[in-house]
């Protein structure tokens, strides 16, 4: 019978926890036989069941004065050569952070939109062994090592469900919206990292990182991609000053003059003309000294609304406030749909109205129709677009 005379592992790596030695069956060792761990190992040997001693970084002898459970297992005497059977793993006690994770969709209904929208977190941990003796008995079992993607694989379910069930509850909890989570993140790492913590504790291993990289919408589901998309349009018309129904009514022009004859045109200088509800699009844009918007009066309801959405950060507010109480960007309603706009917008992004200012004392521009926003000069009663009374 052969005996192994010097045990070590040389070849360890940062994505590997543990290995254990004698993975061709032979584990007949003897009490002369010298193991040797290093810098960030840790040794465990076990026979019949139970755990024969520790070791950490040096040489060691396995004899009865290191192992003495090996004269009960055994009867072994002292100061002999004698064989015995054993199961010697390596633990590695670095700590490596290259572990990626990813959530599937998680259904979250956002508190700006009050729509079910599909998120998902990716991110990545660091785990370090803290307890080699639990980890190994709780998690090891009859492998022959145990690494970063089989940590992964194995509690890939739990894991995952804990992480989505604490991002949702901090998020709810919090009224945090897709469009503002990423400025929480680290709030929210520091909120998933107890939990996850003492998850890990449980099996002898220490979270030494937890980190979130983005929460974002999953465009891996036909709902996230729609939803993506449509956010990205709603962003592109808030900068470009139109809306969703004037972006159709421009592509139904552009069918029609894509047409052959003088259909095709009619049809397009129609569709043209009813664009923004057949008035506001028609009118040219006019601006009065100074430029900016028409002093609308929002003490109460503007265009039978009572909440809008801001135009800078999209959260609702009443129209009531003067300004936004999430990012302080000041109200400056359409005088026709009351609907908030930024600052330098040519016309209202939910209506079309264009946007003027009433003229300032002695400059002859006179006031603003409060229906349709058409500048009318001084002594004017009724608004030669719309047919509203002057006030």
């Amino acid at each position: 019978m052969a005996f192994i005379d010097f045990v070590e592992w040389n070849d360890a790596k940062n994505d590997i926890f543990a290995w254990k030695f004698g993975q061709n069956s032979n584990n007949n060792v003897s009490t002369f036989t010298q193991l040797v761990v290093r810098e960030s190992q840790e040794a465990i040997l076990f026979s019949k069941g139970q755990i024969l001693g520790k070791f950490g970084p040096g040489k060691h002898t396995l004899n009865t004065e290191n192992l003495p459970l090996l004269r009960n297992l055994f009867g072994i005497p002292f100061g002999k050569k004698n064989p015995f059977t054993a199961e010697i793993w390596f633990v590695n006690k670095a700590a490596p952070l290259t572990i990626n994770w990813r959530t599937d969709a998680m259904r979250y209904q956002d508190p700006d939109y009050g729509q079910m929208i599909p998120l998902a977190a990716v991110g990545r941990y660091g785990l370090k062994v803290e307890d080699a003796e639990r980890f190994l008995v709780q998690l090891v079992g009859t492998l022959t090592r145990f690494t970063a993607a089989e940590l992964t694989n194995h509690f890939l379910g739990e894991l995952i469900s804990k992480t989505k069930s604490v991002i949702t509850s901090f998020m709810r909890n919090n009224r945090i919206g897709i469009m503002t989570v990423s400025e929480h993140l680290e709030d929210l790492q520091r909120f998933i990292g107890q939990p996850l913590k003492e998850f890990w504790e449980a099996y002898g291993m220490m979270l030494t990182g937890f980190f979130i990289t983005a929460v974002d919408i999953d465009t891996a589901t036909e709902d996230g991609k729609k939803i993506a998309a449509a956010l990205s349009d709603r962003s592109a018309q808030n900068i470009a000053g139109y809306t969703w129904q004037q972006k159709q009514g421009f592509n139904v022009a552009h069918n029609a003059l894509s047409g052959s004859g003088d259909m095709g045109i009619l049809g397009a200088v129609a569709m043209t003309g009813m664009i923004g509800g057949g008035q506001a699009m028609m009118q040219p844009f006019q601006q009065g000294a100074g430029g900016g918007f028409p002093r609308v009066s929002h003490d109460g309801p503007v265009g039978g609304r009572q909440e809008v959405f801001c135009a800078k950060c999209a959260k609702k507010f009443p129209v009531t406030a003067n300004f936004c109480p999430f990012c302080g960007h000041k109200y400056h309603p359409c005088p026709r749909c009351g609907s908030d706009n930024l600052e330098n917008s040519r016309r209202c992004v939910s209506c079309g109205t264009g946007l003027v200012q009433q003229g300032a004392p002695g400059s002859g521009l006179g006031n603003a129709c409060s229906r349709c926003g058409q500048a009318v000069q001084p002594g004017v009663q009724f608004c030669p677009s719309c047919g509203n009374k002057i006030s």
